[in-house]
């Protein structure tokens, strides 16, 4: 249910945008939003306290966001702690950020291997993933598990391509298991 909710809102946003023409000014500013409250606690405790009526976080959000972050973001945030949907708000801004980048044709790939990269081999595996995906631009996260003894995992959304080592000789020790002896 909170999935549903977040992305009705996220695709309202993404409508605004859209009419507005202001989409990747309204990006930008949604993920610094985010980065902020993420960073001010106080803030998210006194939008989450139920004690405080929604009339004055309200009015605390306005007093917060007018000036700072366009007029549709102010207002959007104003709804949302209007409609007491403030703690799905990381979840709809999540949400909208994908949309936007899928938009824009910007794939962000997690890509695991054994060991670090260097910098000639990241650009080498941008390069590649870029000829095979549709994307115009990545944004690259990268991580070390030694665990993978070598090649890599590559997760796209809900893609995964995993070349590993270990899951190589995981499926040769299976199909060995498998193997009956006369």
């Amino acid at each position: 249910m909170a999935k549903l909710v977040s992305r009705i809102y996220a695709e309202a946003l993404l409508e605004t945008a859209a009419e507005t023409g202001k989409g990747q000014e309204m990006l930008e500013e949604i993920e610094t939003v985010s980065e902020i409250l993420e960073q001010n606690l106080e803030f998210d405790t006194l939008m989450k306290h139920p004690g405080i009526p929604k009339q004055e976080k309200a009015a605390v959000v306005e007093r917060v966001f007018r000036g700072r972050v366009c007029d549709e973001i102010t207002g959007f945030l104003k709804l949302v702690v209007e409609k007491e949907r403030y703690s799905q708000l990381p979840a709809i801004f999540r949400h909208f950020t994908d949309q936007m980048k899928k938009l824009q044709k910007i794939g962000v790939a997690y890509v695991t291997t054994a060991f670090e990269l260097t910098k000639t081999q990241k650009e080498q595996v941008e390069k590649r993933l870029l000829e095979t995906t549709g994307y115009v631009k990545l944004e690259l996260y990268y991580d070390i598990d030694p665990l993978l003894i070598g090649g890599m995992v590559i997760r796209i959304d809900d893609r995964v391509v995993d070349s590993s080592v270990r899951t190589k000789l995981d499926h040769l020790t299976k199909q060995l298991l498998n193997i009956q002896l006369g």
